[in-house]
This record gives structure tokens, sequence and C-alpha cells, in this order.
């Protein structure tokens, strides 16, 4: 893996180089404090402020360095990751300003995918001092969480198939103390049949399994994490183009933000019981591969005719969501690369939200409002729910016109998401993510990205810190 060292350190007084900040608006006027022979060199450097802009300011034997922001008042997640970039190893330390939220930026920035990489550089670390020590712990805590997203999403599929996700699970369990249970074979088939025909296809090298871990005290408030770990998708039956397929090494995004999300979960001593659940396969094709046409039997009880063997992801997470309804979670969260149609609608920046409760998306979307990770909230409109009738079978796994695609596969997923003791419906969030950055923005490298990530981390932080044991 490739994760970055921690590059955020607290403030003591030690030596460091100084980063003073200006916007465009207040730099002509901050630049007059400067000799004429840094002006000049700025002007060399073509520096005016502008956002993301660096520039280098010789300063007797020593220099300083310059940054460009939006606003000085509120500093962005990612407003001093050109600086983190940029500047050369050293050790840093804003002028008159803490960084706040840039702590985080600052520590992606600097994430590099070299695995496969014979001549590779070393670059040093570029390190920020920050007066906030409380938060250092988290925002660390989270940049290793993103990083580790952009680790599993950017490896190879022939790298990360079923069994490697099964062992960074096994990690995950190890380090933290939880408990790892893990599904394959025949009672893979017999308890979560729709996991087993997607992935039965891949042979042995790749086998299908259902990935599951559990941690945290049994009196705190259960929570479901649910990944799609679909390790490469070809299609199956229904066969993507070869661009279709250039990118499906990808297709365990999913699996790869609940994977780090667990993690950061667990770090973080979460007051919550904690059940992550990753059905991971690969839909390859073999003579084995099921079909168009096929009718699968779920772990729910549903009968699902088989429309496109292309919309797989959302027949191994149903399975996955059945079981972890099973145990009456507070709550339970799922990521999933599942449909073109949302990206079609938000691009690669926003992932698609889907919840059964106002008050659960209202609470995901103020938090990515405050940590710079916004999700969209998209509907689930019961309208659309006829477009999964089957003639044959309890429902279709996909349905026959092009409208509606993100939302007519959130409405599949919720028929798998079940109800309380009482009668009332679990709540549940879907998060339709692209995991993926196909341009590099400033903190944020091209390739495997996460996106929701911190969203659902603060709302749960938020909500779970403050019931610590009590029931929602």
């Amino acid at each position: 893996m490739s994760i970055t060292p921690d590059l955020i350190q607290a403030d003591r007084g030690q030596d460091a180089i100084t980063v003073h900040l200006t916007t465009k608006d207040t730099f002509a006027s901050w630049v007059k404090a400067l000799s004429g022979g840094q002006r000049a060199a700025l002007a060399a450097q073509k520096f005016e402020g502008g956002v993301f802009q660096v520039g280098i300011v010789p300063d007797g034997d020593g220099w300083f360095a310059v940054g460009g922001v939006a606003d000085l008042q509120r500093l962005s997640t990612w407003c001093l990751g050109k600086l983190a970039e940029a500047l050369p190893a050293g050790i840093y330390r804003l002028a008159g300003a803490d960084p706040g939220p840039a702590i985080l930026g600052w520590q992606t920035a600097q994430y590099s995918f070299d695995r496969y990489k014979s001549d590779v550089e070393p670059i040093g670390p570029r390190i920020l001092l920050s007066k906030q020590v409380k938060p250092i712990d988290q925002a660390l805590a989270e940049a290793r969480a993103v990083n580790l997203v952009c680790d599993l999403v950017n490896t190879p599929a022939e790298d990360m198939g079923p069994a490697a996700l099964e062992n960074i699970a096994a990690k995950l369990a190890k380090d933290h103390g939880a408990k790892l249970t893990v599904t394959k074979g025949d009672p893979l088939e017999r308890e979560f049949p729709m996991v087993h025909a997607v992935g039965r296809a891949a042979g042995r090298s790749h086998a299908p399994r259902m990935i599951e871990l559990e941690w945290g005290n049994d009196k705190h408030p259960r929570l479901a994490i649910v990944g799609k770990g679909v390790c490469f998708d070809s299609g199956g039956l229904d066969v993507k183009s070869s661009a279709g397929m250039l990118l499906m090494k990808k297709d365990m995004g999913g699996a790869a933000h609940a994977l780090a999300l667990a993690d950061l979960i667990m770090q973080m001593h979460l007051p919550v019981r904690l059940h992550l659940l990753v059905p991971a396969v690969e839909n390859a094709i073999s003579g084995n591969a099921f079909r168009p046409g096929d009718v699968l039997q779920t772990r729910k009880g549903l009968t699902v005719e088989i429309g496109n063997t292309d919309a797989e992801g959302r027949l191994v997470l149903g399975d996955a969501l059945a079981k972890a309804s099973e145990e009456f979670p507070e709550l339970i969260i799922d990521f999933a690369t599942l449909t073109g149609a949302a990206r079609v609608a938000l691009g690669p920046d926003y992932p698609a939200l889907m919840t059964r409760r106002d008050e659960t998306a209202q609470a995901l979307l103020d938090a990515g409002a405050e940590c710079d990770d916004p999700p969209w909230r998209m509907p689930l409109p019961e309208a659309y729910a006829e477009w999964l009738k089957s003639d044959i079978a309890d429902t279709n796994n996909s349905h026959n016109n092009s409208f509606a695609g993100a939302s007519v596969a959130g409405l599949f997923l919720d028929k798998f998401v079940g109800s309380h003791m009482n009668g009332a419906p679990i709540d549940w969030a879907h998060f339709d993510t692209f995991a993926w950055r196909p341009v590099a923005k400033p903190g944020r490298p091209k390739g495997g990205a996460a996106y929701g990530l911190r969203a659902s981390f603060r709302m749960l932080q938020k909500r779970f810190s403050k019931m610590d044991g009590k029931k929602a």
C-alpha cells in the first residue's frame, strides 16, 4: 500500500519555514510590506494571490512561501493542497493563522500510488504544524481513511480480488480486536444465493465470499456498514464494451469506502456495535455464469428475475442488506459504485444519496457541507417501483427504460432493507458513488477517490456520540 505517513505535527515552537496566505483582493496591500527584490521575485513567478497560486520569496539567507486562497477567514479543506504538492520537503508553519480544516487536504495532497513503478524518485515529506492539538488525531485518521480508499481502488483487479478484500478485513479485525466471519463455497450458496450466483463464474482463484466484521460493545447502538465488493465487472453475459471495462477495477469502490469507514469508526472508538458486510465477487464470464432471464433465490426470500447481468451490484448488496437487517440496527449505510445514471446526473464529484428518512438525509448533507465532502440527495419515488415488476418472479433486477436509473436501483435495494420488530422501517442511507477522480484537483490526486466517507463519519460522530449506548 502507498498510504502516506503522518504529515501534521503539533506546533511546539520548532523551526519551520513560514507560509503566508493572501487572496487576490488583499494581495496588493500585503505585497507593499515586502522589499523591492521580493516583489520582483513574486512578479517573475506571476504570483497575484489567485486561488491555489504558490510563490517562493527570498528572505536574507533563507526564504518563505506564499499561497493564494479564496477566503482568509474560512480556510477550506483543500485550500493548502497546492502548497502541499509544490513546496520542497521541510517543516512549515502558517503566518498568523492556524490551518484548521486544511490540515486534512495538506495530508491527502501528498498521497501517491506508486506500487507498480520502478523509477520513483523519493520526495521528502512536507510537514505542517498546527496548534490544534486535539483535532490533529481526527484529521490524520480521516486522511488515512481517504488514502486507504484510494489505495484499494487504484490497485488492479488481479491484486485486489475477493481474497484481497478478505485480507484487508482480516487485518482490520486483528488491529482492532474485532470478530471476522467469511462465508464461501456451499455455505455461501445456501446463505447468500445472489452473492454466489454473481460470483461463481470467476472460478476458484477469485471465488465469491461474504465478509463480515463485528466490533464494539453489545450495549451500544448497532450500526451496519455495507460495501459493494465487485472486484472486477465484465458485465457478465450482458458484456460491457472494452471502454466500459477499462475502469472496472474500481467497481469495489463501495467496499473500499465501507472498509475505510469501519477502520475510522474503530480507530476513533465511536460508541457503536459495528457490523461491516462486504459481498466480494468478480462478475466474470464462463460456462456457469448467471444468465439474463434466470430467476435467483435470495436471502430475504424474494425471487429476482435477471433482466441484465450488468446490474449485478444491487444483487450482492441485496443479500448483504438482508443480513444486516436481521440484527435490527439503528442505521444501515451502504456504499456502491452502482449506476452510470448517477454519474450522468451528478458527475464524478457528488455521490448520490438516498435515504428513507428526511432527517438522516439532512444530517448527512449538513455534515458533508461542514467538511467539504458534499453528497447530493436523490429521491426514492414509489411511483417508479412498478418498473421493476416481473411476470415470473417477485421482482426484476433492472428496468427496461432509460429513466431514473439511480433511483430505480435504490428502490431495488430498498426491497431488501428490513424493518424493526415493531414494524418501523430500519433507518437506511445509500451512497451511489463514483470512487474515482478523473482529473486531479489540489489535495485530491487523480485516480481512486473517497466521496461521502468523511460526511458519513462526521454524521455518525454527532449521532452516536450523544447517544453513548442509548437506543435511537
